[in-house]
C-alpha cells in the first residue's frame, strides 16, 4: 500500500464514516439534533470534497494507484451506505430507496470486479447515467442530513425530490450497466 496525498484523503473519508455516524448517538445533552444534522451534513459535504479533490491530486501529483483506484469506491459507497442507513434510522429516507441505492452499488461492483476478470472492465466503465444518479445522490443526501430551514425555505422537500430521482437514476444506471455487460459477454463468447 502507498500512502501518498490522494490515498490518505481516501482514508480520511473512512475515518469520517464513524465519527459521522456517531454524532447522530450522542446524548441530546451534548449536542441537540439540529447540531448534530449540522455536523453530520457538513461531514458528510467535506467527504464528498475529499473525493473530488484525492481523484483530482492523484491525477495532477501523478500519484495514482492500483490501490487507490481500490480503495476510492469503496470509501464513496461505505459513506453512502452509512448516511441512508442513518437517514433510514432517522426516518427521512424510505427503506426501499436505500435498498435500491445500496444494492445497485454491490451488484455494480461485483459487476465490475467480473468484467474485469474477463477483460471487459471497458463495458462498464463509468457512464453519464452514472454521474448524474452520483451528483443526485450527492446533493439530496446532505439536504436530507441537514433536515431544516434555509433562508426560511425548508430544504426536505428538494433533498426527497433528489433522493427520489437519484433511486430512478440508479435502476437506469444498472440496467444500462447490465446491459453493456451482457453485450461484452456475448461478443466474447463468439469469439
Amino acid at each position: 500500500m502507498q500512502l501518498n496525498i490522494p490515498n490518505t484523503l481516501t482514508w480520511a473519508r473512512i475515518v469520517l464514516i464513524p465519527l459521522f455516524v456517531g454524532v447522530f448517538y450522542l446524548p441530546e445533552t451534548w449536542l441537540s439534533m439540529p447540531e448534530k444534522n449540522i455536523w453530520a451534513c457538513v461531514m458528510f459535504v467535506a467527504a464528498a470534497v475529499t473525493d473530488w479533490f484525492d481523484g483530482y491530486l492523484a491525477r495532477k501529483l501523478g500519484q495514482t494507484s492500483a490501490f487507490g483506484a481500490f480503495l476510492d469506491p469503496v470509501a464513496d459507497k461505505l459513506m453512502v451506505g452509512a448516511a441512508l442507513v442513518m437517514l433510514v434510522e432517522l426516518g427521512r429516507v424510505d427503506a426501499l430507496i436505500a435498498f435500491v441505492i445500496i444494492g445497485r452499488e454491490i451488484t455494480i461492483s461485483a459487476l465490475r470486479e467480473w468484467m474485469a476478470q474477463v477483460g471487459a472492465s471497458r463495458s462498464v466503465a463509468v457512464s453519464f447515467i452514472g454521474k448524474l444518479k452520483t451528483t443526485a445522490q450527492m446533493i439530496a443526501i446532505p439536504v436530507l442530513l441537514f433536515n431544516g430551514n434555509l433562508f426560511g425555505f425548508s430544504v426536505n422537500p428538494v433533498g426527497m425530490l433528489l433522493i427520489w430521482v437519484a433511486a430512478v437514476l440508479t435502476l437506469w444506471s444498472m440496467g444500462y450497466y447490465l446491459k453493456r455487460a451482457a453485450v461484452a459477454l456475448s461478443e466474447a463468447g463468439k469469439g
